[in-house]
């Protein structure tokens, strides 16, 4: 990690800036040809992809057969199956709490609004494999399309070279109780989920994380009618240190977003010198005992260390980049996190790490990347719900706002609206109901 100090405001840019940002133009043309296959080749396309990226055979079929499901626990280590149990837990809690309640508001005397949450009726979901099959994002997606009543969810992951899907993905979908799950990953699962083919049903929203790849398919899937949750790709972490933080914990939280892919980045934020140099020494050190050290290095090529003056300056620099993942390892955390305006999560403290939100806390890791926190939330319950509002006027409620709607309609030159509500007043005044 490169050490930056007292960078100027003009400089800022330059240092917030995201290595995927460099490289869009390129995957959007690629991704764009993936969108055009799938389209018009179907499950053939998926066959081919899975051949060339995944290097597995899927001609026995792209599902997974409820033989392939049911044989999934058995390969999940019991004491795996027990934290999966807990996280599955803590995260329906959480999530509970954001049922909403349907409120019924009179305006008016006799004009009654309200509002219905309902859910979106086909959800696909995304969960990314390859090196590190993050079973974790199925609990984070499924169990709010559980809670809300998605009637139909669909689940995405890549195979493995042998064809099959890992088990303890199975087995947290069906812990979940999702059984139609496609054997596909990258642009060209999402590609399929947004338009349909013989062995992926087409959806209404699609969700879940991904590399740039996937996150332009799914900026693309919105051009033909299917919504996102986010604009989620290369995970991120920035930490805001004072003299107060403890180097070695620093490090680990760095390095535990660092080896999610090559192109996440971390950054890390201190008014001490010696706390930026005795970090830097602790990633380089903990670095060495990684599974995932060549992955993390790669990462941490794009990751800056900067000092800069104060606790304000530093949070003004965090709401600017707008983190993923924002981690406040300062003396009063509670204080500095009262002026954060742009972070998809928020980790207070020097004992809570990014990895329990990642888990197990209970609040959901499915986040907004790429600066999106300036104007994205992180998922929720809300977003496998669409919220329908009513409205009902009873004689006395239009005889109330129909002379609003007359006056203002006809202000705008729209007669027709205000007819609507003359004929009915009429009514009402010759004695009909």
């Amino acid at each position: 990690m490169n050490i930056f100090q007292y960078p100027s405001q003009a400089e800022w840019a330059a240092l917030q800036q995201r290595a995927a940002q460099q490289q869009a133009q390129d995957v959007e043309q690629r991704v764009q040809q993936i969108f055009e296959d799938v389209r018009r080749r179907g499950d053939a396309a998926l066959l081919d992809y899975a051949r060339q990226f995944d290097g597995a055979d899927l001609s026995a079929g792209l599902r997974v057969s409820p033989e392939e499901l049911a044989a999934a626990a058995a390969q999940v280590p019991a004491e795996l199956q027990t934290a999966i149990r807990q996280a599955h837990a803590n995260i329906l809690r959480f999530h509970k709490a954001q049922i909403p309640q349907e409120e019924r508001v009179e305006t008016m005397p006799g004009v009654t609004c309200w509002r219905r949450a309902v859910p979106v009726q086909r959800v696909g979901l995304y969960i990314p494999g390859g090196t590190a099959p993050l079973f974790s994002t199925l609990l984070m997606l499924g169990v709010p399309a559980r809670l809300a009543g998605c009637p139909e969810i669909v689940l995405c992951t890549p195979p493995q070279k042998d064809g099959s899907v890992n088990p303890i993905i199975l087995f947290t979908a069906q812990l979940l109780g999702i059984t139609t799950i496609v054997k596909a990953g990258g642009a060209q699962a999402v590609a399929a989920l947004s338009g349909g083919t013989d062995s992926v049903p087409a959806v209404d929203k699609i969700f879940g994380p991904g590399n740039r790849y996937v996150t332009a398919a799914k900026q693309l899937a919105t051009r033909y009618g299917v919504a996102i949750d986010m604009p989620a790709g290369p995970s991120e972490v920035l930490v805001i240190a004072d003299e107060s933080a403890t180097p070695a914990f620093v490090a680990a939280d760095l390095l535990s977003q660092a080896e999610h892919g090559p192109d996440s980045q971390v950054i890390l934020l201190s008014d001490s010198l010696l706390v930026l140099e005795q970090t830097k020494a602790e990633v380089e050190r903990q670095l060495q005992e990684l599974p995932r050290a060549e992955v993390a290095a790669q990462a941490l090529t794009e990751s800056r260390a900067i000092l800069l003056r104060t606790p304000e300056e530093m949070l003004y620099f965090s709401n600017q980049y707008a983190p993923e993942h924002l981690i406040l390892a300062v003396r009063n955390p509670e204080q500095l996190a009262e002026g954060v305006t742009s972070a998809g999560s928020v980790f207070l403290g020097h004992l809570t790490p990014e990895a329990v939100g990642d888990y197990a806390s209970g609040t959901n890791h499915t986040l907004p990347t790429n600066g999106y926190a300036r104007n994205y939330s992180g998922v929720s319950l809300d977003s496998f719900l669409k919220k329908i509002t009513f409205q009902r006027l009873t004689p006395e409620g239009l005889l109330n706002v129909g002379p609003v709607v007359e006056t203002m309609a006809e202000s705008e030159g729209l007669r027709a609206h205000a007819r609507a509500v003359t004929l009915r007043l009429e009514a009402l005044a010759g004695g009909e109901q």
